[in-house]
C-alpha cells in the first residue's frame, strides 16, 4: 500500500459517523496485519452491499433485497399496529427497539437530525416524504407519532421540527405526537440502549 493509498483509506474512514483521525488509522493498520483473504472478502462486500441492499419506499431503512419487493418486512408485516408510527433519526435505532419487544407499530427514517445552530440541516432531511406517509396512515388508522431521537439538543431541536410538519393534523385533533418518557438520560443515543429501558422510554412516553 503507497503512501497516497493509506492516507485515502484513513480519510474514509474518518467519513463514517464517529470516527475520528486516531481511530481510522487504527482501522487501516488492522487491515494490514489481516489475511489476505479476509481483506478481498472485505473488498468484495463492499462493492456489493449497494447491490444487494434497497431502501425501503415506506420507512426508508436499508433491508436485504432477496425478493425484490419495494418494502421492508416491517411496512409488509400487516399483523403490526397500524395506530402507531415512530420516527427515528436512522436505521440502526430499529434494531434495539424491535428487540425490545415492547413495540408493535411501524417505522420512518427521518435521515438524521437538525443541530441546533445549524436550521439548513433540516433541508437534508425527509420532512416532505413524512407528510405524505403520515398522510396515507392516517387513512388507514394512524393515530399517534412517537418523536424516538436522541435525548440531547439536536434530537430535542429534531422533534420541535417534526411536532411544526404535523402540526395541522395535531390541531385537528386528528394525531396524537408524543416523545419518548422516563427511561432514556439526557445525552444517551437510542442506537444504544438496552431493552428494558427502551420498555421504561416507551411506557412512559408523552
Amino acid at each position: 500500500m503507497s503512501h497516497n493509498s493509506f492516507e485515502r483509506l484513513t480519510e474514509l474512514f474518518e467519513r463514517f459517523p464517529g470516527i475520528g483521525p486516531r481511530q481510522a488509522r487504527r482501522f487501516v493498520f488492522h487491515l494490514l496485519t489481516e489475511d489476505r483473504q479476509n481483506v478481498d472478502e472485505l473488498s468484495k462486500l463492499v462493492g456489493e452491499v449497494k447491490d444487494v441492499m434497497s431502501e425501503c419506499q415506506s420507512c426508508f431503512r436499508f433491508f436485504a433485497r432477496n425478493g425484490g419487493g419495494a418494502y421492508c418486512s416491517i411496512c409488509d408485516d400487516t399483523e403490526r399496529d397500524v395506530s402507531l408510527l415512530m420516527v427515528l433519526e436512522r436505521d440502526a435505532d430499529i434494531q434495539p427497539l424491535q428487540k425490545s419487544g415492547t413495540y408493535e407499530g411501524y417505522y420512518f427514517i427521518l435521515g438524521g437530525t437538525i443541530p441546533l445552530l445549524h436550521t439548513e440541516e433540516s433541508k437534508k432531511l425527509r420532512g416532505g416524504a413524512l407528510k405524505v406517509i403520515v398522510e396515507k396512515r392516517i387513512a388507514n388508522g394512524l393515530k399517534e407519532v412517537i418523536l424516538g431521537f436522541s435525548v440531547n439538543p439536536d434530537g430535542e431541536n429534531t422533534s420541535r421540527y417534526v411536532e411544526s410538519l404535523l402540526g395541522p393534523w395535531v390541531e385537528k385533533g386528528i394525531l396524537k405526537v408524543s416523545t419518548l418518557g422516563r427511561g432514556l438520560s439526557t445525552g444517551s443515543e437510542l442506537e444504544y440502549a438496552d431493552p428494558e429501558t427502551i420498555k421504561n422510554a416507551l411506557y412512559n412516553r408523552h
